[in-house]
């Protein structure tokens, strides 16, 4: 790890120790804001006493983080248009790092302080967003063109859809937990049980799913939300030490291989299609670009030749700085010249497994992420999660339903939100375990007919609603400061 410093300039090591401490910051708060969500229910159903359960909260979280892979980490990266990742590591890529992540921790922290809970991965998104927007403006580009839109929807229906799925299905479990098992302890809430039995506790399986669905939502928080971290690190890293980081230097000869050849072959199947192509593409608006690579589609022949030329070798050590920059920009280039190849009308179930096979070989070595980087981030967002949870906690227990919550409540929220985000996790959509939950429980209290709370519902989807916009605002107002100040 400590070799990254080597040769480094004092200002860049400086620059360096600042990046990665604000993603570390992030990653802190994400653990005392996000995770508070996954030990409510087990604290107010006298499951578990609320040190022993952020404690086991922050352990199930580093071990989702170190075990999560890192599909949810670069769909957000590549939420950023191709031609501002290819120029991360200029003034301007180092101000689009700072102003994304200072404007997530600043609206985390404001909404952390009033107990909200808000979305950690809302928050990033719409800051991610912000940049990508404000660096079309300053390039006389159209604003549509500054994110990668069609990402931006998927992960917005991710967003959007999970808490509506969450609080329906969370409601329907509880109804059937009614049905089937309508005389059971299960529907007590914690002062009941004691007034009937002396004893606040649930009982022994209710307890043991309970805690199991607290953890199982810690883990999957943290297989979820840890990928963004890593993601963000990854991108300080090509930034600010391009030569050691922009490609996987531990990459194998087959691995270089096989992106080699896709890359030829991917530019024989823009020779085959061109026709088609050039009536695709002729729809679309033209891009404006940035710096010395041509992201362009139509430039596809020679951007499989610029990397067949240079990638003569299968060790990347081999290669200087300026070439190993180039490949990246040209994988970069030639990964979204198949993405776009994917819109073709009429094109076969093989021809798309095919275009799919060679996304996933041009990117396996530069979608990748060092240990002590995963280690850095689990570390982070596990041991925030032992701290600042009260606030977060008291508004999902107390300030959503009317009436306290029952032990069925816990159980169908918790269950409901770990197998959701663990499934968002393994098909690399990033979702807020915020949102799932607090729906969850939501939904939980409508089907027990306990009553919403009206001010705290409000609240919350207050802080939803301006989240993406406010985050969005700050951090494209970061960015065009940074660029100006620095560039």
């Amino acid at each position: 790890m400590f070799d990254l410093f080597t040769g480094l300039a004092p200002v860049v090591i400086l620059t360096l120790v600042l990046s990665l401490g604000l993603v570390l910051a992030f990653e802190f708060i994400n653990g005392f804001h996000d995770t508070a969500n996954a030990v409510a229910t087990v604290i107010y159903t006298q499951s578990m006493k609320p040190q022993l359960a952020v404690v086991a909260s922050g352990f199930f979280n580093f071990i989702g983080v170190m075990t999560g892979g890192l599909a949810v980490a670069y769909s957000i990266v590549h939420l950023l248009p191709v031609d501002l990742l290819v120029s991360v590591n200029s003034a301007r890529g180092m101000a689009m790092v700072f102003a994304l992540l200072v404007a997530a921790i600043s609206w985390n922290l404001g909404t952390w302080y009033f107990g909200l809970p808000a979305s950690s991965s809302h928050t990033l998104i719409g800051a991610i967003l912000g940049v990508g927007v404000a660096n079309a403006w300053m390039n006389n580009a159209p604003l549509t063109q500054g994110v990668n839109w069609s990402k931006a929807i998927d992960v917005g229906s991710s967003l959007l859809l999970s808490p509506l799925i969450g609080g329906v299905v969370a409601a329907v479990m509880l109804l059937l937990l009614a049905h089937f098992r309508p005389q059971s302890n299960i529907h007590r809430t914690p002062f009941q049980r004691q007034q009937v039995e002396g004893r606040k506790h649930p009982p022994f399986w209710t307890r043991f799913m309970l805690i199991l669905s607290s953890m199982g939502v810690s883990f999957a928080h943290g297989s979820n939300d840890g990928q963004k971290g890593v993601g963000l690190i990854m991108l300080v890293l090509i930034g600010i030490v391009p030569a050691k980081f922009v490609l996987n230097l531990d990459s194998t000869p087959y691995q270089i291989e096989r992106t080699r050849d896709a890359a030829l072959h991917l530019q024989q199947f823009y020779a085959r299609k061109a026709p088609e192509m050039q009536v695709l593409l002729a729809k679309q608006p033209v891009k404006t670009t940035t710096g010395k690579f041509d992201c362009k589609p139509l430039n596809t022949a020679g951007t499989a030749d610029s990397l067949l030329a240079t990638l003569g070798t299968n060790d990347y050590h081999l290669l200087n700085a300026e070439q190993r920059w180039n490949i990246r920009a040209d994988l970069l280039c030639l990964d979204n010249a198949a993405k776009t190849a994917l819109k073709l009308p009429g094109l076969s179930s093989t021809e798309k497994q095919h275009l799919t096979g060679l996304r996933k070989d041009l990117t396996a070595t530069t979608e990748y992420a060092p240990t002590w980087v995963i280690v850095a981030i689990a570390l982070a967002l596990g041991l925030g999660t032992m701290v600042g949870w009260k606030r977060v906690v008291k508004t999902v227990g107390e300030g959503i339903g009317k009436k306290d919550m029952t032990y069925a409540q816990g159980v169908s929220a918790q269950v409901t939100a770990a197998t959701s985000i663990g499934l968002a996790s393994v098909f690399g959509f990033p979702v807020s375990t915020t949102q799932i939950l607090s729906s969850a429980v939501a939904g939980t209290m409508v089907a027990n007919k306990s009553g919403l709370q009206m001010s705290t519902i409000r609240n919350i989807l207050l802080a939803w609603v301006f989240t993406l916009p406010v985050s969005m605002g700050l951090s494209a107002g970061l960015y065009i400061l940074g660029t100006r100040l620095f560039a």
